[in-house]
């Protein structure tokens, strides 16, 4: 069985990190793109990530991401909202986009 994998490839210049709490939050990616990497920067704290089209509100029904792991995730190009939380709060998430996996 043949496999195409593509590696990540990132939009630089365009990540932002941000500070999830205990209510959703969001950003809004700049540039268009068929991927974002989620990296959550905390050791101690659960986040939850969602990734679509227009206002977005993040719940811990979405993405988990556990502390200090990273996750590619794809996307269509009009998804330029992600939403993030974090229930206990604290912590804070690093946002990238770009392509592939």
């Amino acid at each position: 069985m043949s496999s195409n994998t593509e590696t990540f490839c990132p939009a630089y210049g365009s990540g932002v990190t941000v500070a999830p709490g205990v209510a959703s939050a969001s950003s809004t990616l700049t540039v268009n793109c068929e991927g974002v990497v989620v990296t959550n920067l905390s050791s101690t704290v659960t986040s939850y990530v969602r990734v679509g089209e227009g206002s977005q509100t993040a719940t811990t029904a979405d993405y988990p991401l556990l502390p200090l792991t990273q996750v590619s995730l794809s996307k269509g190009l009009t998804e330029k909202t992600v939403a993030y939380i974090a229930p206990a709060g604290g912590g804070s998430i690093h946002i990238l986009p770009g392509r592939g996996l």
